[in-house]
């Protein structure tokens, strides 16, 4: 299968996916999944082998994928390749193709490159998104009570100035959002519902799908955020009227990029801001008129850059093969669950088979998130702890993020449970 420029088809969970035409050297040379020959504990496994073999330095004792990941080799090739280039060429004259690029990212939720906005981070994304929707005064907004911070200090200021009503979504004991109370709150009247798929706190895997079901037939758009999911776990199915993510986690791009893609775009929705790049006067004097498409909430001055490394990284990561990915990071998140539920008297918060590679951990008493991320440093661990700004509804106090990127050896996490324990 090889993607034509401007058009890329993902592969099937039956379809191994094969490298992209003039990806460049360092390309892996075959996507793993349950198309090739292996059980899948043994293809999941060589996908984090390729993914390791794909980079010439990890930090040792990196378990913070979730907070910045480790970009390939290919990756950083490819963004020093775009700097050399605009040194070379001028900034303006260095304007790379990145149709191919928008392509790989909206197969991963099952779109389409005109879908594609690139901006600065998932926070501008989010902001660029719900700032300029015009939603009436009155508005009901959902969200459950493990919402970003930032989006909810967003959806805090919108309130106060478009007369914006939050409305809180049920969840379980897991905070897993309750599905009948979703169907309750869609039957009562809400005007939009706002999901993070899997939250930067906790590392519980939202029913993205059947959450995009009822809300599609209640005909209420759904924004779902996907900087913890996209390349993580499976998005595609969710059918969501637009994705809010960024490079630097699952996808192990650059920093500086975040993107959106509306597959579900509506002149209801704009930029928060107009621009020249994405905006043009009215012939009329009425003032700007958003271009055709997603192009309208697009920054057009960024690290173009950035933007051309995070095509690298999600062209390699269909070369892995999805499926594959995700696979080998749920069985990784329960290895790490299994090590380190209980050490020293930490405990798990999510489920232990939650199937995602996030883990959060509650200090037992005596301790704290950020005493045990010092240990952690000492022993060149490097961990996260998520302070309860990040989740102001939800956390009572500090957790300790791990989040183990592909081929993480065991011993890394058994290294992690020592230092726990002391």
């Amino acid at each position: 299968m090889t993607p034509a420029p401007g058009h890329w088809s993902p592969p099937t969970e039956a379809e191994p996916a094969a490298p992209a035409a003039g990806a460049g050297s360092g390309a892996v040379a075959v996507g793993v999944g349950p198309g090739v020959s292996g059980d899948r504990a043994g293809w999941g496994a060589r996908a984090g082998e390729m993914w390791r073999a794909a980079r010439s330095v990890v930090p040792p004792g990196h378990l913070d994928a979730a907070g910045c990941n480790v970009p390939s080799d290919r990756v950083f090739d490819a963004v020093v390749a775009h700097l050399r280039l605009e040194r070379e060429r001028g900034g303006y004259a260095a304007v790379p193709d990145l149709t191919p690029a928008r392509s790989a990212l909206a197969g991963l939720v099952g779109g389409g490159p005109e879908d594609v906005a690139f901006l600065e981070s998932g926070t501008a994304a989010m902001a660029a998104l719900l700032g300029g929707w015009r939603l009436p005064p009155g508005s009901r907004v959902a969200h459950a009570r493990t919402e970003y911070g930032s989006t909810l200090m967003l959806l805090h200021r919108l309130a106060a100035e478009r007369g914006w009503q939050p409305v809180e979504l049920p969840v379980d004991g897991a905070a897993r959002l309750d599905l009948e109370g979703l169907r309750d709150r869609l039957a009562a009247g809400l005007d939009l519902v706002i999901v993070s798929h899997v939250a930067s706190h906790r590392g519980v895997v939202q029913p993205a799908e059947e959450i995009g079901a009822l809300c599609r037939a209640a005909g209420v758009p759904l924004v779902l955020d996907v900087c913890q999911s996209l390349g993580h776990v499976e998005v595609r199915g969710a059918g969501a009227t637009a994705y809010v993510g960024t490079s630097r986690k699952w996808l192990a791009g650059p920093r500086g990029v975040g993107f959106l893609i509306v597959p579900g775009l509506t002149p209801a929705m704009d930029a928060a801001v107009p621009t020249l790049g994405g905006h043009r006067w009215s012939p009329d004097g009425d003032g700007p008129v958003p271009l055709p498409g997603v192009v309208r909430f697009e920054s057009s001055e960024a690290a173009v850059a950035a933007r051309a490394g995070l095509g690298a990284a999600v062209l390699e990561l269909h070369e892995l093969g999805l499926f594959a990915v995700h696979a080998h990071l749920a069985d990784l998140g329960r290895t790490a669950r299994g090590v380190l539920d209980g050490a020293g008297g930490w405990r798990v918060v999510e489920p232990l088979d939650e199937p995602s590679a996030l883990v959060t951990l509650r200090p037992p008493p005596g301790d704290s998130a950020q005493s045990a991320a010092v240990r952690a440093a000492e022993a060149s661990l490097l961990v996260n702890v998520v302070p309860t700004a990040r989740a102001p509804l939800d956390l009572r106090e500090p957790v300790l993020r791990v989040s183990p990127p592909p081929g993480t050896p065991v011993e890394t996490l058994h290294a992690l449970a020592r230092v726990l324990a002391r």
